[in-house]
């Protein structure tokens, strides 16, 4: 399940989770405060999950 957190990078909400719940998250947070900084999809970033079954 994803849930809301704070961008280290800009202070803004972003997610963090599984990736399959991020528009349930988004819905909670007015649009200026949601993070627009790039997000880095390399494995170092995925869940133990995520890593051993994707």
């Amino acid at each position: 399940m994803c849930r809301p957190v704070t961008c280290k990078s800009c202070g803004k909400t972003t997610w963090a989770g599984c990736g399959n719940h991020i528009n349930q998250v988004k819905a909670t947070v007015p649009a200026g405060q949601w993070c627009t900084c790039p997000r880095e999809t390399t494995s170092a970033n995925k869940g133990l999950f995520r890593r051993l079954f994707s």
